[in-house]
C-alpha cells in the first residue's frame, strides 16, 4: 500500500452511520456518513476554533433502500496517500471514491453527483489509474 490506513470500521448498510478521518498534517477530512436513505462520502476542511467543518464536496456512494433486507456486516476502509493530499474510501475491498484535495476533485464509481460550482475542478470519473496512486 502507498498510503496510510487510518480508519477500519464494520457497519450495516441502510443503517444510520457515521465515520470521519482527519488528516495529521493539514486542514482536510473525510467523513462517511449512511443516513438510512443515502450513503455519501464527503471531503470537508476542518473548523476553526469549534465550528462546524467546511463541506468542500459530496460523492454518491449507495442508496441505503437496497440494503434495508439485509443485515450483513460490511467492512470500511480509509485511506490517505502518503503525502495527506488524498484519501480514498473502500467498502468490503472495493474502492468507491477518492477525493484529491490538491486538483480540488472526488471521484467515485457512478460519477454523481456532477461537480459543484464551489470545489470541484475535474470530472467525477473513478478510473484504475486515480485507484493506484493510493494502493
Amino acid at each position: 500500500m502507498n498510503g496510510f490506513l487510518m480508519l477500519e470500521k464494520s457497519f450495516v448498510k441502510g443503517r444510520d452511520t457515521f465515520f470521519e478521518s482527519y488528516a495529521p498534517e493539514n486542514n482536510y477530512g473525510v467523513v462517511f456518513e449512511d443516513d438510512e436513505e443515502t450513503a455519501y462520502f464527503y471531503a470537508v476542511e476542518k473548523a476553526k476554533d469549534g465550528e462546524i467543518p467546511q463541506i468542500l464536496d459530496a460523492l454518491h456512494i449507495y442508496e441505503s433502500e437496497n440494503f434495508l433486507s439485509e443485515t450483513i456486516s460490511s467492512k470500511l476502509v480509509i485511506v490517505w496517500s502518503r503525502d495527506w493530499q488524498k484519501s480514498a474510501l473502500v467498502l468490503d475491498g472495493l474502492c468507491h471514491a477518492v477525493f484529491d484535495f490538491v486538483k480540488q476533485a472526488g471521484y467515485n464509481i457512478n460519477q454523481f453527483p456532477p461537480p459543484n460550482e464551489f470545489w470541484t475542478k475535474a470530472d467525477r470519473k473513478l478510473t484504475n489509474e486515480l485507484i493506484a496512486e493510493l494502493f
